[in-house]
């Protein structure tokens, strides 16, 4: 197949580059050109955010798929959508699990209700679009993604403070569950619906097979990055005693936060590579230790305010 991606340079489209070329597919990336595309794989230079542009780029171009990574709009993805509407085999956007309405029964299945008040509810608004579309969509739902490249602060936020011997300020009592999935599992599930049938017009959730709380986070990054978990200096904290405003003390929403899978291990014969100590430690060599990031001059300022009042 020859598949375009929007972005591609960055994260996601990194490790889905890899594993799209692997599997014997002509890659060709659209994005702003920041980033120079790898050996062996085409580049259109463009703003997504440019009808104009999009138009003048890629009208003329034919793919049999297109992986949308970073449409956070409709309106940057519906221009994209009309233009190859009737024209390619498969339209794949990446959304969010964070979409979902929050539930008092957990975790999250791809019918829940979703929240209209979302910060991603630019996210659902597209795929209710490509849902009435006839464009042959599938729509992919990640929870927390970690892995090397990283360019939130996610795991490393708790490497920071594990390598430093720092204590972790952690929000409640530690027992708040989460969800992470590593970029190469999502990379993997999102190659998996091309050429599958079951996945036309359908959503899927994707991550990491297990749970976890948030006291278990910290310490899977604990042995990830070599140290003692028992030594590690847990601080609890009632956030609702604190007024930081817009500054955010902790990397993950303080609430359960997981998603079920089990329609992508069903539908997409895809199974993770990861578990989450294995995956950190991936993280923790490949890249928190790789570009040094543990001799960084780190900003603990929100730490220090919240452990002096404990």
């Amino acid at each position: 197949m020859r598949i375009l991606i929007i972005g591609g340079t960055r994260f996601i489209g990194v490790y889905l580059t890899q594993v799209l070329l692997a599997a014997g597919h002509e890659v060709v990336l659209f994005n702003r050109g920041n980033h120079p595309a790898p050996t062996g794989v085409g580049q259109i230079i463009g703003d997504r955010q440019d009808p104009a542009q999009l138009k003048e780029k890629l009208a003329g171009e034919t793919f049999d798929a297109i992986f949308d990574n970073n449409g956070r709009e409709l309106a940057h993805t519906q221009p994209l959508a009309e233009i190859f509407a009737g024209k390619v085999q498969h339209f794949i956007y990446v959304s969010s699990a964070g979409v979902y309405l929050p539930t008092d029964q957990p975790p999250h299945k791809e019918a829940d209700p979703v929240d209209p008040n979302s910060r991603h509810k630019g996210k659902h608004e597209t795929e209710a679009y490509l849902a009435q579309s006839d464009l042959p969509w599938t729509s992919i739902r990640p929870t927390y993604i970690y892995g090397a490249k990283n360019y939130n602060d996610l795991e490393a936020w708790f490497f920071d403070r594990i390598v430093r011997d720092r204590p972790i300020p952690i929000p409640g009592d530690g027992q708040l569950i989460t969800q992470f999935g590593h970029v190469y599992d999502l990379a993997t599930a999102m190659a998996a619906v091309l050429d599958n049938p079951k996945a036309i017009g359908q959503i899927y959730n994707i991550s990491g097979d297990r749970f976890v709380t948030f006291t278990g986070l910290v310490k899977a990054c604990a042995v990830a990055a070599g140290k003692d978990p028992a030594a590690v200096d847990l601080v609890y904290y009632d956030p609702k005693k604190f007024d930081l405003g817009k500054r955010k003390a902790f990397p993950i929403r303080a609430q359960h936060f997981m998603a079920d899978i089990h329609k992508a291990l069903n539908d997409l014969d895809w199974q993770p590579k990861y578990d989450l100590v294995g995956g950190l430690k991936d993280s923790f060599q490949n890249d928190y230790l790789a570009n040094e990031r543990d001799k960084a001059a780190i900003d603990f300022s929100l730490d220090d305010q919240i452990l002096s009042q404990q």
